[in-house]
């Protein structure tokens, strides 16, 4: 894989109506059909005197190309019940091997 382009890793939290909308199926499908590998899996908040925080998080690794296509669609499409508000990716980082050997929904 590193000879089509530079490999990348990012993590990244997805906000909105993203869970009990098949969110994280569609998200290793997606991630799946472009060839990149790492996780995804609903995350749970509290937060005293507001309602639980409900996002997905994850990771995912790959040519850049291809993970820069996966942060569109977790910014702006998800799953097709979803209602994404706001995405944000950090710890991005080149890498030179990958860290994973497929895209895996965790529990």
């Amino acid at each position: 894989m590193a000879a089509s382009g530079r490999l990348v890793s990012v993590d990244y939290e997805v906000f909105g109506k993203v869970q009990g909308v098949f969110f994280r199926k569609n998200t290793k499908r997606t991630a799946d059909k472009l060839g990149l590998v790492g996780w995804v899996k609903n995350e749970v908040k509290p937060r005293p005197g507001q309602a639980v925080l409900r996002t997905v998080v994850g990771q995912v690794q790959g040519e850049e190309s291809k993970v820069s296509v996966m942060k569109k669609w977790l910014r702006e499409t998800g799953s097709p019940k979803s209602k994404i508000k706001d995405a944000h990716f950090r710890n991005e980082s080149i890498i030179d091997r990958l860290e994973f050997s497929s895209f895996d929904i965790r529990k």
